[in-house]
């Protein structure tokens, strides 16, 4: 899994919880049901974004969710999950993206992909990843040649770059691509008017996915003698750090434009969880989890210590076995959810709460002022009213 806005489901509340990972079970699904399982990798967080955009500024109408079957990465259960054409054009944008990824790793003979025959089967599944992408995008009225176009474009950008290239320069075709995929969810919602203020949403979004990719691999990329757009132009992580947190302000103010049915958790992941995932990145912040104290120690029956005991209980019959349960472990650690929240242990299937459960996270509002934040948004209990 990869993407900038990975929130911490302790944060997001039971119901915005299900609802965050009711469209990210869609995309995935989504992938699946369109393109075969292989396709499932490209599953990614900020992906999620264009099926929760175009879901929270449509009427609400049956359809709009279906119930699968169960899943490791759910504990083995069933869920509502989000499908439709958000679902599938959040499919085509990561479908092409993940492609032109792959074909820049190609092309940098980064780690295997520098093997002959490896880097000819990476492109052949980019070169399906993206044809299968824009069927998709095609399906649901998206032109995917702007992707294409945008990732074309990077490689010539980043060829002339150098000491003194404006960073934002780099950043560009990320920022078209990501405006041209923010805007279609206006489209599908049947709201044009609100394809403007969406478009600048995503080219920010864009350009902070960008900058915080950079930052992240700025250390390694070095070791490697990679290029870094941050490296190679001379930006400072001082003025990273700036353009980051203009981007966030700019993104607060577009979505202050838009027209929602049900925006709440668009407002949560895209005004509240970016500020975290910048903090994550330049390592000022994080989230303040905590294993909660152990309440282990001595047990005293009903009736003290001589009192009748209770009779133990039953062994139950549906216990998972040692592989079957460590596939449930796997998928239940990737997804966060034995950290927070409650899960099913992956072998005796008894409710448990998450390490974190009764961590404090930080109040909703930490990331910024919370007036200039939250302009008395309803998304959580902050009392945002000042």
């Amino acid at each position: 899994m990869f993407g900038i806005v990975r929130p911490c489901s302790h944060r997001l509340g039971e119901n915005l919880k299900s609802q965050w990972m009711a469209h990210l079970c869609g995309l995935c699904l989504a992938l699946r049901k369109d393109h075969g399982q292989f396709a499932r990798v490209v599953t990614n967080y900020d992906g999620l974004l264009i099926s929760v955009l175009t879901e929270a500024q449509a009427e609400k109408a049956t359809g709009w969710r279906r119930t699968a079957g169960p899943c490791p990465l759910r504990g083995m259960r069933t869920a509502s999950v989000a499908q439709g054409e958000g679902a599938r054009l959040a499919a085509a944008v990561s479908l092409v993206l993940a492609s032109a990824k792959v074909r820049d790793h190609v092309a940098d003979g980064d780690g295997l992909l520098a093997r002959r025959p490896v880097a000819l089967a990476a492109r052949r599944v980019a070169a399906s990843w993206g044809a299968a992408g824009a069927r998709t995008g095609s399906d649901v009225g998206f032109d995917t040649a702007v992707l294409v176009d945008a990732v074309d474009r990077q490689v010539g950008i980043e060829a002339l770059a150098g000491p003194g290239t404006p960073v934002l320069t780099v950043t560009e075709p990320t920022e078209t691509a990501t405006a041209a995929a923010f805007a279609h969810t206006a489209v599908l919602a049947g709201r044009p008017g609100n394809a403007e203020p969406l478009a600048e949403a995503g080219r920010l979004f864009g350009r902070l996915a960008h900058l915080l990719d950079a930052v992240e691999d700025r250390e390694t990329d070095a070791a490697s003698g990679a290029w870094n757009p941050l490296t190679a132009t001379g930006t400072s992580l001082t003025e990273a750090r700036r353009l980051a947190d203009d981007a966030l302000h700019g993104i607060r103010l577009a979505l202050r434009e838009v027209e929602f049915v049900e925006g709440r958790l668009a407002h949560r992941l895209l005004v509240h969880e970016l500020p975290a995932s910048v903090d994550r990145t330049f390592g000022t912040a994080s989230c303040a989890h905590r294993a909660a104290p152990s309440l282990a120690g001595p047990y005293a029956p009903p009736g003290g210590p001589g009192g009748p005991q209770l009779p133990p209980e039953p062994p139950r019959r549906d216990r998972r076995g040692l592989l079957a349960g460590c596939a449930v472990w796997a998928g239940l650690a990737c997804t966060c959810q034995l950290c927070c929240g409650e899960y099913d242990d992956p072998w005796s299937r008894e409710r448990k709460d998450g390490l974190c459960k009764d961590a404090d996270c930080g109040d909703c509002c930490d990331c910024f002022n919370c007036c200039d934040c939250c302009d008395g948004c309803d998304c959580c209990d902050c009392g945002c009213d000042c």
